[in-house]
């Protein structure tokens, strides 16, 4: 497939109009639509076209969702299978064919050991509405309340995900520190930055006056996403099941961005081989479409009928659309091509390092990449053993870059603690020569935003 270099800028009426009358209309809590100022109106593997003509690649994909790309064909033909043949679209709860063949391919891609002894339920269409049935779970299943979650965690958006959720205010949520080796909160990076990271969380759940109740359950995701594309050392992982299981402590996994092939591996726990105890999984798994579930231990099932419910659990469609998507991942191994080509594409934006000082890390497993931006000329704010200085973030040259990618026709994501982090999600179906482009006008971006007169007085986080 050839990579359509991007068109001359020339908004149509209708672009302008649509985008007027949105500014108009919707919230102010809108997102997406304030830095990505688009108008999509078509859509095929990794390439949008907009109203105003331009071609984009997206490198959001739904913010991880679109783990085959935009209308993938096998998963247009399973919508098309269903509305086909009659079936009802909404069932609530009901036994569906659809259903069985949704949990059946699911469970066959699940860590063995957890889906041998397994459950699932069907929650409301978003990830955090999982989180929070996470959360009922294991304390009806525990008798307890609190929690432990982790700095820079994200969750979702409903009272009790955010209160897991790293910018949580006055909350009754234990806060962990979550290792980093560019920023390390101890000063040491790597492995010894871990170990500490991992000690601290024992000292704390065992020190009889360290303010912190038996927990019902520890949620963490394995790669943290919003927090700015920080992997969770494999050692590390290893500690928190053995911390938890010790403990008689419920381990939750986050896989709402991380699953169905983002990192590496099918699920991104399969890094360490960690079996948690309750698995939140959410956008890629309903192919495109909203869909979101947690499985768990048999054992966890305590809870009385109607103790989590939704009126749109039953989502018939993406169900469909998912176990198309689950299966043509798992029979095309797109996990271990992401693991290939992510590898690949890492390697190429360190090197950019050499003539981008503005860039302070690059990290990331698989295709779920994060850049983070600096200021080279200011004052370190840390200092580690492992990485020597690391320069403030740089949140304007951030945006910028965003802004000269989407001139470029280049679709990226801001994260991270001061959205200084770009972010890569391409699709798992990238192709060699779109990693390429994607590189190339990233780098053009870099040059170009590096080199703008606006960047300093560009505002603050987009996001």
């Amino acid at each position: 497939m050839a990579v359509t270099e991007p068109a001359p800028a020339a908004l149509s009426p209708a672009h302008e109009g649509i985008l007027r009358r949105q500014a108009l209309r919707e919230s102010a809590a809108r997102t997406y639509a304030r830095s990505l100022p688009i108008v999509p109106v078509r859509a095929r593997g990794m390439t949008i076209e907009g109203a105003d003509g331009r071609r984009y690649l997206d490198c959001l994909s739904g913010a991880g969702t679109l783990a085959l790309g935009h209308n993938h064909p096998v998963v247009l033909e399973a919508i098309r299978k269903v509305i086909d043949s009659g079936a009802p679209l909404h069932v609530l709860d009901l036994a569906t064919p659809v259903k069985d063949a949704f949990t059946t391919e699911l469970f066959a891609t699940l860590p063995r050991e957890l889906a041998d002894n397994a459950r699932i339920q069907f929650c409301g269409p978003a990830g955090t509405d999982a989180v929070e049935a996470a959360f009922k779970l294991v304390r009806a299943a525990s008798g307890r309340s609190e929690l432990l979650a982790f700095t820079g965690a994200y969750h979702g958006m409903t009272a009790g995900a955010l209160a897991a959720s790293g910018g949580a205010q006055d909350v009754r949520v234990t806060r962990l520190p979550f290792p980093q080796s560019y920023r390390c909160p101890f000063g040491a990076g790597g492995e010894r930055g871990a170990d500490l990271a991992a000690r601290w969380t024992e000292y704390l759940l065992d020190d009889p006056k360290g303010g912190v109740p038996a927990p019902a359950a520890m949620i963490l995701e394995p790669v943290q996403g919003e927090g700015g594309v920080n992997p969770a050392p494999d050692g590390w992982m290893r500690r928190m099941r053995e911390i938890t299981q010790k403990r008689s402590i419920a381990l939750i996994a986050d896989e709402v961005q991380t699953g169905v092939g983002r990192t590496g591996t099918f699920w991104a726990v399969g890094h360490s081989g960690v079996v948690p105890d309750v698995m939140v999984l959410s956008k890629a798994i309903g192919g495109s479409l909203p869909l979101a579930v947690i499985v768990y231990r048999s054992e966890l099932d305590l809870w009385q009928p109607g103790a989590h419910a939704g009126t749109f659990r039953g989502n018939q469609l993406a169900m469909a659309a998912g176990a198309a998507t689950l299966a043509f991942v798992r029979e095309n191994h797109l996990a271990e091509r992401a693991a290939t080509l992510g590898a690949r594409m890492l390697a190429r934006l360190q090197a950019l390092s050499t003539d981008h000082p503005g860039i302070g890390d690059v990290r990331g497993r698989g295709l779920m990449i994060g850049i983070e931006l600096v200021d080279p000329e200011a004052e370190p704010l840390t200092v580690t053993a492992e990485n020597g200085s690391a320069p403030p973030p740089d949140p304007a040259l951030a945006a910028a870059v965003q802004q000269e990618c989407l001139n470029r026709g280049l679709i990226v994501e801001l994260g991270g603690r001061h959205s200084a982090v770009v972010r890569l999600l391409p699709p798992l179906t990238l192709t060699d020569e779109q990693a390429t482009a994607v590189v190339d006008r990233l780098a053009d971006a870099l040059t170009a935003a590096e080199r703008s007169p606006y960047r300093r007085a560009a505002a603050g986080p987009t996001r």
